[in-house]
């Protein structure tokens, strides 16, 4: 395997800032990118998710690309998403795109169309013969509808260009049995904010997380930390976070933490549809948990 000790830690799902009128804020994507890069995270993930992909145009999706490689100039690693249902689409779509600068592709499983294991498997055989670029594939079956079962994921391990796995089904026994069956060189890295302490703790390599936005530093600190055994140091910030973790999904992503983000001054609290702003009762924990957080001597960085 290469390239994969590279993506060992703590890396951020970006958002995508908008102005009040749905624009992109460039402006708000730099001073994050800066603001991540700054505090200890190891590599950033564009246009995943978090960062509403779905509603990115392509002339847009080539912007917000554009300007994080500038700002980031080399210093940490990039990932960028490409995914989709359509297997030759996202082929496609793979070696069309302007790559670079960029140093590793995360593909989400096929969504909607619910395919079989064995049809992971062959969607994922044809992007790893042709991506220009090391796949880490990405398993959210809370969003994709199919789950990619262990021995699945194993399988897909094998092939030479894929690197890592993002394990976000929530399942400790599947992600267990990956651990123990993966192959020299084959990341495990945690989808999911909430289990990345544990999950370090049973060998996972780092964590692609929407909660380091907020507290880059304190997320970095605890992942770094479990990495080496430190497990008393990265419990206490686990715990300290842990309630933020859980608030930033209540109401959907990412419109939890640009409150989050707006109460720290980086961007406005605008989201595309179809997703809302999450509720005025949601939005004000959030602010509260921010203000209290920010304010904590148990965590790294903080006053």
């Amino acid at each position: 395997m290469t390239h994969s000790a590279q993506f060992r830690g703590a890396g951020t799902a970006l958002i995508t800032p908008f102005n009040q009128d749905g624009s992109l804020d460039l402006n708000a994507l730099e001073l994050l990118v800066e603001q991540q890069i700054s505090n200890n995270i190891h590599y950033l993930v564009i246009l995943g998710t978090t960062g509403e992909s779905p509603t990115i145009r392509p002339d847009e999706r080539q912007l917000i690309k554009e300007t994080v490689c500038r700002v980031n100039n080399g210093r940490v690693p990039l990932v960028l998403g490409i995914g989709g249902s359509d297997t030759y689409a996202v082929r496609d779509a793979m070696l069309h795109a302007d790559l670079e600068g960029i140093d590793a592709i995360l593909s989400v499983s096929p969504y909607y169309n619910k395919p079989n294991q064995r049809g992971m498997v062959e969607h994922y055989r044809v992007l790893a013969d042709s991506a220009p670029r090391p796949i880490i594939i990405y398993n959210v079956p809370g969003r994709t509808g199919a789950n990619m079962l262990a021995q699945t994921q194993l399988e897909i391990a094998a092939f030479d260009n894929v690197i890592a796995t993002k394990e976000a089904s929530g399942n400790v026994e599947q992600c267990m049995e990956i651990l123990r069956h993966r192959p020299d060189g084959f990341l495990v890295i945690s989808g999911d904010d909430a289990l990345t302490f544990p999950f370090l703790a049973l060998g996972m390599d780092g964590v692609i997380s929407v909660a380091t936005h907020a507290f880059p530093l304190a997320m970095s600190s605890m992942v770094t930390a479990a990495l080496s055994g430190d497990y008393q140091a990265a419990r206490a910030i686990h715990y300290t976070l842990l309630p933020m973790m859980h608030e930033i999904f209540s109401d959907g992503s990412p419109g939890g933490i640009k409150v989050m983000l707006e109460e720290a001054k980086i961007c406005k609290n605008v989201v595309r549809l179809p997703l809302m702003p999450v509720k005025p009762d949601v939005a004000e924990r959030l602010r509260t948990l921010y203000r209290q957080l920010s304010e904590d001597e148990r965590l790294p960085g903080q006053s």
